[in-house]
């Protein structure tokens, strides 16, 4: 990995073997902190030990910090989230200088105010990637360019998107030109949402679900993931990546410190060993999503889909972030989208 990186491993392991710590990660399970190669390569250079605990929603993650203090050292969290976490006094600022990696990650980026607070960093950028819609080539001659394609009665009964409040209501959002973050009509989400739902074949909840759906032939075009749909065409599955003229779901995912960790420093190491260029490259064959280190990014091959596709400009100008949600509104779009589930 990093030369920074490699100094500091040489240093734990020529010193006491005290320096060697446990790290305990709680991560989404699969999602690159659990790669073996990586953790075998991490523990051989480091000589820490690196233990997984999972979540399955971002609010069982911070259940698991509010309830288990000291229990984890690093966590995945959305930056959606971030700031949730910081008010409630769950994260511990980030020496950045002490990650040598993070000089790749672009001001885009490292300023972004959910990352960041009081001049202080909680969250180090690591991942980030779009929700938008993914086509089986073979119901199209031509890839679409609007939303307008899940509404197209031409694909009736051939339509699916993620059995998910949030995720529901920002596709109506986009669909109703409006601002995800911002929704001042959601009565025309709501109308919107309403039309759609005949459209619908059925909902899907997890990657396996949607390859299962897509490779049984029973879907046309259907919400999805950009780092899954890279992940499902290379499986030989017929998947386009779309990018429609009205916007993308994009999310930024952080690497973060818990307050009550008691291993910090390796921490810190952890995190840089996960925003290195060389892991990166490697992880994109197995189908990453993109990075959030530019470096780590410009060293894929031309190829690549998250330098191809998520590398285009012009893409990068489509995407909406998401911003922090008070659980006032989150319950709100919850309420709505049961009233439709209930009402097909």
């Amino acid at each position: 990995m990093t030369k920074g990186l490699l100094s500091l491993s040489l240093l734990a392991l020529t010193a006491s073997g005290a320096l060697a710590d446990e790290i305990r990660v709680l991560n989404w399970q699969g999602y690159g902190t659990d790669l073996g190669w990586s953790l075998e390569a991490f523990e051989a250079a480091t000589g820490h030990t690196v233990v997984h605990e999972y979540f399955n929603s971002e609010q069982e993650m911070l259940t698991k910090m509010r309830t288990n203090p000291g229990a984890y050292d690093v966590v995945l969290i959305n930056a959606a989230y971030t700031t949730q976490a910081y008010e409630e006094g769950l994260l511990a600022a980030i020496d950045t200088a002490a990650i040598g990696n993070y000089a790749g990650i672009p001001a885009n980026f490292a300023e972004d105010p959910s990352l960041v607070h009081e001049g202080a960093v909680y969250g180090v950028p690591w991942t980030w990637g779009l929700t938008a819609i993914a086509i089986n080539t073979q119901a199209f001659d031509e890839a679409p360019t609007s939303l307008e394609v899940l509404w197209d009665p031409a694909h009736k009964g051939r339509v699916s998107i993620r059995d998910d409040a949030e995720e529901a209501v920002h596709l109506g959002a986009l669909a109703t030109g409006q601002d995800i973050n911002n929704i001042e009509d959601l009565d025309a989400v709501e109308a919107k949402l309403k039309e759609l739902m005949p459209q619908l074949r059925t909902f899907w909840a997890s990657e396996n679900d949607w390859n299962q759906f897509m490779a049984a032939g029973e879907l046309d075009v259907a919400s999805y993931w950009s780092g899954s749909a890279a992940r499902s065409a290379g499986m030989g599955l017929p998947v386009e990546f779309v990018v429609p003229k009205e916007g993308a779901i994009a999310w930024l995912d952080g690497l973060s410190i818990p307050e009550t960790s008691e291993h910090k420093e390796a921490a810190a190491q952890f995190i840089d060993w996960m925003i290195d260029p060389e892991f990166y490259v490697k992880w994109d064959a197995e189908g990453a999503p993109a990075s959030a280190n530019a470096d780590a990014a410009a060293a894929l091959p031309d190829d690549a889909f998250n330098k191809r596709v998520l590398g285009d400009p012009e893409v990068v100008k489509l995407a909406k972030f998401r911003a922090p949600m008070d659980n006032a509104t989150r319950e709100t779009y919850l309420a709505l989208w049961q009233s439709l589930k209930a009402a097909q």
